[in-house]
Formats: structure tokens, sequence, C-alpha cells
């Protein structure tokens, strides 16, 4: 049986002349943990950024403003995935990983000081600045620990990946008790989202003294023009625009949770962000198992149908009770999408290597980057609907500024909720083909 825990020990990797392989899983799930931190800190201060900042500047399209600020992590993420993992064997895994770090540092200093740095209109441009910075830690982070996994785990991908992949739910539930705890505290969103320096400088004391393993492409002797060659295969392609719409199922109202739903639920929402974290963190322990029964692409056809059916249930979530059934579908359901992608392109594709994986992840991102301020975008129409008129909405306040905007929140998640609907005729027609030749097989370098 396959061992379920959190940190994997060395025996069970193949043994590298000099790899800590321990240390190195440990510091690939600090900063998972620290970018999922920095994920759902985004998303508590999203209200106070939107109120304190954006409102003064333009308060009928200011969730248009928020979530288009919110949203340039994600091509910060995109950018650096796609050009750090076609030259990841050149430049090292451990530069990255201190590049992580650094961009972990600057990107949280810029966000807190932007009203100062620059006061009314231009806030909003340093805002977005900060944001894109730590989208490039997180794709710092993203570059190295999934092929670095794949390297030390290469019979196990899908279960290891699940594993690794744990430590992002891991970081949400941190994240978020310290986002409740500085709010029960008072002391602003400043401090909030300054707790992020605290893991970006453990992760650059650990990279700098850790020695790193060759990745599965290269230490297999495949070329670099062999590993390019493989993102125009019509099945890799087919997955990268897969990937647009699982990640918009699971990152975009991951975003959106807190601002719109504390309206809706009747308690934060970013306790229901750390309960789904909670079922995330123990149910991607026991991938391997369910990959096993399903298959990687059928365990994808699952995710979509309740990731569909729980995002319709939170636009419609009206009470705690509700709120948390609504989040438990849409949790299980978006639990496996991301790691399983990866998983299921180095499986289907090995020889694309880092670039692959890559590929795969900046199309999960860039997607956010889209859906983030369309989802804005139908709050505020929805919003300016329900009042009467833009004007009218200027004129709320109290309970019936409360009752319009609860109604903009169902609007925006019943959009995204078509997305992963999409994908059902995807991977079923995969899952059959795969099915109809017997069961489907790893490929092997």
């Amino acid at each position: 049986m396959e061992s379920t825990t959190a940190i994997p020990s060395a025996v069970a990797a193949p043994v590298q002349a000099g790899i800590n392989t321990r240390r190195l899983f440990v510091l690939s799930c600090l900063c998972l943990a620290t970018t999922s931190m920095s994920f759902i800190l985004r998303g508590s201060i999203a209200t106070d950024l939107k109120t304190q900042l954006f409102d003064p500047i333009d308060p009928i399209h200011s969730a248009t403003m928020l979530g288009d600020a919110l949203g340039w992590a994600f091509p910060g993420f995109a950018f650096m995935v796609l050009i750090g993992s076609a030259v990841v064997d050149y430049l090292g895994m451990r530069n990255l990983l201190m590049l992580c770090g650094i961009n972990f540092i600057v990107g949280p200093l810029l966000t807190i000081m932007a009203d100062r740095i620059a006061p009314g209109a231009g806030a909003a441009n340093v805002v977005a600045i900060g944001m894109f910075l730590n989208g490039l830690g997180w794709g710092c982070s993203e570059t190295v620990i999934n092929p670095l996994t794949t390297s030390i785990y290469p019979t196990e991908k899908t279960h290891r990946l699940n594993i690794l992949h744990a430590w992002w739910p891991a970081g949400i539930i941190i994240g978020g008790l310290l986002a409740l705890g500085a709010s029960a505290l008072k002391v602003g969103w400043r401090v909030e989202f300054g707790l992020l320096l605290v893991p970006a400088v453990a992760i650059l004391a650990l990279a700098a003294g850790t020695k790193f393993p060759k990745t599965e492409r290269v230490a297999a002797g495949v070329s670099s023009g062999d590993m390019y060659k493989q993102a125009f295969r019509p099945g890799f392609v087919l997955f990268f625009l897969a990937m647009f719409l699982t990640s918009s199922s699971e990152l975009a109202p991951g975003q959106w949770v807190d601002m719109a739903l504390t309206r809706t639920v009747g308690m934060r929402g970013t306790i229901l962000l750390i309960y789904v974290a909670g079922l995330m963190f123990i149910m991607r322990h026991f991938a391997g198992p369910m990959v096993r029964r399903l298959s990687s692409v059928g365990l994808l056809w699952c995710s979509c149908l309740l990731a569909s059916i729980g995002l319709l249930a939170l636009s419609a979530a009206n009470s705690p009770v509700t709120g948390f059934l609504a989040a438990t579908l849409w949790g299980t359901g978006v639990c496996y999408m991301w790691p399983t992608m990866l998983a299921s392109v180095s499986e289907r594709y090995p020889k694309s290597g880092a670039f692959g994986m890559g590929i795969i992840g900046s199309a999960g991102a860039l997607a956010i980057k889209f859906v983030l301020p369309k989802m804005g975008s139908i709050f505020d129409t929805a919003k300016s609907a329900a009042a009467g008129g833009d004007d009218a909405y200027k004129l709320l306040s109290g309970p019936a500024k409360d009752a319009v905007d609860a109604a903009a929140s169902a609007a925006s998640f019943r959009f995204v909720a078509v997305l992963p609907a999409i994908l059902l005729v995807v991977f079923g027609a995969i899952w059959l083909n795969d099915r109809r030749k017997g069961g489907f097989k790893p490929e092997k370098i």
C-alpha cells in the first residue's frame, strides 16, 4: 500500500548521490504553502482594498477594479512558469526558488505601501504591480516543485503530486487562520498581508543550502527540441485548453468567496475557504487509490461534475448551513483538479518535462486573469440592475445595499458554474476512448 503521509520519507524515492530527498520535499511543500497563503491573504484583504483604495476612486466600478488588480497575480504566474519552465534546467532550481522568496517579499511590500507610493488613482497600479510580483513568486515555485517531484517519484506521479499539492490547502488553512486572527486583533490589512514575509525568508534560507537533482527529462537524455515538440501534439493542446476551465473552477471562486459570500451566508467567507482547504488537505492524500479505480481522467470527470454542482449551490447559499453544504460539493469537486491535470500531462507526455508542466500551469493562471475581472464585471452589472441603476445604487446603504450585493454575488458564481460543466464532454470522451483501448497506461521514457 502506498504511503499517505504528508511528508514522505526519503527511502520511497530513487537514490541519488548527495540529494536529500526529504529536505527537497519539505522545501517544495513550504513553497506551495506560501503561495496558497498569498492566495487566501489576497482574498482576505480584498474587501479592505475595495473600500479603502478603490471605492474612493470609482465606487460604481470598484469591484471590477478589484478583480483586475487581484487578477494580475495570475499573468505574473503564467509569465514566470512559461519562461521559467523552458529554462529551468539552465538557470537551476535553486536560483528560481531564491527568486521565489524575493518576489514574496517585494510584492507584499508594494501592495502594503501602494497608496503611499502613489496616492489616488495611481494606487491601483501599484497594487497591480505588487500582485504581479506575487504571481512571479508563485510561478517560480510552480516551475520547480512539480518537475522536481516527478523526478524523485517517477513511478508515483499522480499520487505524489497530489500529496505535494495537499500543502496548497494547508497553506490556505494557515493563512486563513492568520487572517481571522488579524481581523479579531484589528491589526489592519497591511499587517495581515505582511505576514507573507515570514515564510518568504524561510524559503530563501532553505533553498540556499540545498542540492537539487536533474529533472526527469534531462536524466533520460531527452533533448530540448524533443521536449518543445510535445507541446504541439493534439492531445497536449486539448489538455492545455482544458486547464483554462479547471483552474477557473477552483481559483477564481476562491479569490471571490470572502468578498462575495460573506454577505449571503451570514459569516466570513474565509471560514468556508478554511473548511474547504481542510477537506482538500485530507482528500489529496488518497488520490492514488482513486486513480487506480477511475484513472486520472476519470477522476477529472467526476471532479468537474461536483465542481459545477457546487458552484451553483454556492450561488444559492443563504445561511451558514447551506454555505457549508455548497462548499463541501465545490471543494470535493476542485480538490484533485490542479495536481491531476499536471500528472495527466506528465503521464501521457513525459518527454515534455518541466516545459510541458509549465505550459499547463500557465494556462491555468492566464484563465484567472480573464475570469476574475469578468466576475467583477458581472457583479457590478448585476448590482446596478438590482438597484435600479448606478445612481440608485450609490444611494443604498445598510441591509438594502447588502441585499443587492448578495444578488450580484449569486450571479457571478452562476457564471463560473458553466465552465467545469463544459469539460464533462471533453473528459468523458477521453475516458471512454481510454477504456475502449483497454485502460490507460502511463508512457515511459
